[in-house]
């Protein structure tokens, strides 16, 4: 009771609040003493790239930042955090070089990204974190965006990726008055189903928990691991590029791995496999394709990293994360044993949990109804976070709504790492993509990716709406999107 009270107190403070009229542009010193309703200015600084930075508190705990380009485009792009955040992130701050207002914020505390102590026993930073803070950013930057230039946005904007994808989808499910277009890439939005893989995968990778410097499959291994799956795969797909297309259309046996024991076979199969209870799955394993890179396995999966083996006593960042969860939003228990747990009552034990951090609603109609757009995204070789089960989501949304590719679209893309990286081209300008589809009504049907340069020349790859997929045409340079043609599995 007293939990629901304070939610409700803090949601009630957030909603209620009004701003007044300001037909002016300020200056520093007007922006500085601007007063809105529980909110302190701290800083304003005008920039030489052309813009004002604004610094300020929420709250007394969520701390943001603003940018007001000297030429503004009428527009709103904010940008969300990764992790548990802890600082001040907006990977879409670059877009103030297009004229668009930009923000971000810390969601109500300062720590490192991988560390959840703050959260202990404290439910207003845990829904400041979980999605109040980014609701309330995005108001109070609307706020100042009119204070200065005497008008609100004619649209606003989000993007994130990893969690900053997760608060893309909260923000489309909780408050969808705020965005009129989002894009949510590689999200972490089903936070107890991926804090249970975690949990599992670092008893498969740790079983010991006196032992965290040295885990079942090492580096060696892992490099064995990826040469034998291009060796099986990469034929499979119908291009050997050093890609696998869509991990779901091929076949691996690890058991062909060269020198592999059969505890580290074990292991890496329990990877594959995800987590499950005796009332069936809970959440999908990881997708084949970065065992070896070194943006993959061994910084999120198979470790040790050295700096989070000191400073966190942690292995791996998917260590991190699910230990930390359960410590500190499941079980209020710092001591709490990743080791032992069975995942029986999985559950019951997250419920509270997953009732603040999930973003899983797959009933998008309010949103839909304010003409809101929404792409999601995910590279098929993430090792942070399962692209099956952003793929699972958006099948649902569509059994949800069989119209809903009209205001919602996937796009899985072939070689991509975490956010960016990997084999495969995995650079897009969703901005641009998500703008025209808002404004222009123009729904994304070929987005072009590019990668790294190849003789002067950047590599490409066609991305087109899930479930339709890009296919070589049997000819042509296989870095050249012209050589592929959508279809659908």
């Amino acid at each position: 009771m007293k939990r629901t009270l304070i939610v409700g107190l803090i949601l009630a403070q957030a909603c209620a609040w009004a701003v007044a009229e300001s037909p002016k542009q300020l200056d520093a010193a007007g922006l500085l003493a601007l007063q809105l309703p529980d909110v302190k200015i701290t800083s304003v600084k005008h920039e030489d790239a052309g813009y004002f930075d604004v610094d300020g508190v929420i709250g007394g705990a969520i701390q943001f930042e603003v940018l007001l380009p000297d030429t503004w485009n009428g527009r709103f792009a904010m940008g969300g955090g990764g992790g548990f955040v802890g600082s001040v992130q907006n990977p879409a701050r670059d877009s103030f070089s297009k004229g668009y207002a930009t923000a971000g914020t810390d969601t109500g505390h300062q720590a490192s990204g991988t560390v959840a102590r703050w959260a202990l026993d404290d439910v207003l930073a845990q829904v400041n974190f979980a999605h109040l803070a980014v609701h309330r950013t995005a108001e109070v930057s609307k706020a100042i965006i009119h204070a200065y230039y005497g008008k609100r946005p004619e649209f606003s904007y989000f993007l994130g990726c990893s969690r900053g994808g997760g608060q893309a989808m909260v923000e489309s499910q909780r408050y969808p008055e705020d965005f009129d277009g989002i894009v949510a890439g590689a999200p972490a939005f089903n936070w107890n189903g991926i804090a249970a893989l975690f949990v599992r995968v670092a008893q498969a990778m740790y079983p010991d928990p006196k032992t965290l410097n040295a885990p079942v499959v090492p580096m060696k291994i892992l490099g064995g691991v990826y040469d034998e799956l291009m060796r099986q795969c990469d034929k499979q797909d119908g291009l050997e590029d050093g890609i696998i297309a869509d991990p779901r259309d091929v076949h691996f046996d690890v058991s062909k791995v060269p020198g592999i024991a059969p505890e580290q076979q074990a292991a890496i199969e329990a990877v594959y496999a995800g987590v499950s209870n005796a009332d069936g799955p809970i959440y999908p394993g990881f997708s084949y394709g970065a065992e070896k890179d070194p943006g993959g396995w061994f910084g999120w999966i198979s470790g040790p990293v050295p700096p989070l083996l000191k400073d966190q006593n942690a292995p791996t960042a998917t260590f991190a994360f699910g230990t930390e969860l359960f410590k500190y939003f499941v079980f209020n228990d710092p001591d709490w044993d990743y080791s032992t747990y069975d995942f029986s009552t999985w559950a019951k034990d997250t419920r509270l949990a997953a009732s603040m951090l999930n973003a899983t609603n797959t009933d998008l109609s309010t949103f839909k109804a304010r003409n809101g757009k929404l792409i999601l995204w995910h590279g098929w070789g993430d090792p942070a976070l399962p692209p099956l089960a952003t793929v699972d989501y958006y099948e649902k949304v569509l059994a949800h709504d069989p119209a809903a590719a009209d205001y919602v679209r996937l796009f899985m893309i072939s070689g991509c790492l975490h956010c960016a990286g990997g084999p495969g081209p995995s650079n897009v300008d969703w901005l641009a993509a998500i703008a025209e589809w808002v404004e222009q009504g123009k729904a994304p049907g070929l987005l072009i990716a590019t990668g790294k340069m190849r003789d002067g020349v950047a590599e490409e790859r066609p991305l087109y709406p899930y479930p339709a997929e890009a296919a070589y045409k049997g000819e042509g340079n296989p870095f050249d999107a012209d050589s592929f043609t959508p279809k659908t599995p």
